[in-house]
């Protein structure tokens, strides 16, 4: 078998590395001065007044939330088509979560859909706390639809953009929050850079940037300003609220303010494979990921759809010849209404039919920073020939 291609990499440099072992051969290795230039230089890239880096993108979409006040009885709206932490993060804080069906040609929460479920809920007195939009495989939702819905409805907004640092919206960065409360970046190895594991919230609002702050480290300050009564000394500190051990180390804040060095590099040539296998592909029976005239994608995940209708395998059967010749595809994602937890809550399938369909058709094909085009070409040979 021929070299396995997988669907997504880290592109670690020799000045990755060397930022790393600056951090070790220094005093600090948890939470010292990287971790706030890392998110400095995300702050900066964005043009976002505040961010805070976190363990996760996951613990980073709880903290936002718990920054908003979500609570028991509240209630958060997202897209089924992501991972389930888009959701969970509201199940952490006791809210019931519901979603919204995605758009048919961009994958992401369909703002139209988004409305009419809205019209509904303000009837039944039922309307959403907080929405979580997903900007999914890297390219934005019509946030400015989103953002005229939550000002009329008077909902909050967190931007759930772990496919997407790097990409654009209505030419500013995505994670400016000019449409949103809050924004969520992801590091995983797979994404756009890394930190090994490791996340981060943005925020143009210095209120919710202290207590997301607070709230990735156990709900402690030190703050003197937010101190209740006096000071024992210098060593003082109080928990203010229940938080948590969120908090990202020294060690992956220097790779990650390393990797931010070549963000647009890492993006621009993501751009340059996802234009060529629309050339390599345009013949086939599949359906190419379409680009929305306002959003500009950082090309996380290069998804193709099978026209099942037109072909003579089934969805499975295609996806096991890809992993079979050594072409790591995945699929992305399951929808979340659909897993046995959620179902557990009383969604089944037949709720989110575009989410549904899309699922039963999507196969997420490599695309990375180091994929070379001589496996590019590997790739597109190996589709021609299943469809053939």
């Amino acid at each position: 078998m021929s070299q396995f291609i997988p669907y997504g990499r880290q592109d670690i440099s020799q000045a990755d590395i060397d930022a790393v072992l600056d951090i070790l051969r220094s005093d600090w290795l948890t939470q010292g001065p990287a971790i706030e230039r890392f998110e400095a230089a995300v702050a900066a890239y964005c043009g976002v007044r505040y961010a805070v880096a976190v363990s996760s993108a996951t613990a980073a979409l709880h903290i936002a939330c718990l920054a908003l006040d979500l609570k028991e009885g509240d209630r958060l709206w997202t897209s089924p088509n992501t991972f389930v932490a888009s959701a969970n993060c509201g199940r952490y804080c006791g809210a019931t979560v519901d979603f919204v069906d995605i758009d048919p040609q961009t994958y992401n929460l369909n703002p139209s859909a988004l409305e009419q479920k809205l019209a509904v809920a303000a009837q039944q007195s039922c309307l959403p706390n907080v929405v979580v939009p997903v900007h999914f495989a890297g390219q934005s939702c019509e946030m400015n639809k989103i953002a005229e819905l939550s000002a009329f409805y008077r909902f909050r907004v967190i931007e759930d953009a772990s496919h997407a640092i790097g990409g654009r919206y209505q030419g500013r960065p995505i994670g400016c929050c000019s449409f949103s409360d809050m924004a969520v970046f992801s590091f995983h190895p797979v994404k756009i850079i890394t930190t090994g594991e490791g996340g981060m919230v943005l925020t143009n609002r210095e209120d919710f940037y202290e207590r997301l702050i607070r709230l990735r480290s156990h709900g402690i300050t030190r703050n003197p300003d937010l101190i209740q009564g006096e000071s024992d000394g210098s060593w003082y500190y109080q928990q203010l609220e229940l938080g948590f051990n969120y908090r990202m180390t020294d060690i992956q804040a220097a790779l990650g303010t390393s990797q931010m060095q070549r963000l647009d590099e890492f993006v621009a040539q993501r751009r340059f494979l996802a234009q060529r296998y629309d050339c390599l592909l345009h013949d086939l029976p599949i359906t190419l990921p379409w680009q929305h005239p306002d959003a500009k994608s950082s090309w996380h995940l290069y998804v193709i759809r099978l026209n099942l209708d037109k072909i003579r395998k089934t969805h499975r059967q295609v996806f096991e010849l890809l992993r079979q010749t050594g072409i790591g595809v995945n699929l992305h994602y399951i929808p979340v209404h659909t897993q046995p937890y959620y179902q557990s809550l009383g969604f089944q399938w037949g709720d989110f039919p575009n989410t549904e369909n899309y699922y039963q058709e999507a196969i997420s094909i490599p695309i990375y920073f180091g994929l070379k085009e001589i496996d590019q070409d590997r790739i597109a040979t190996v589709l021609h020939e299943i469809f053939s």
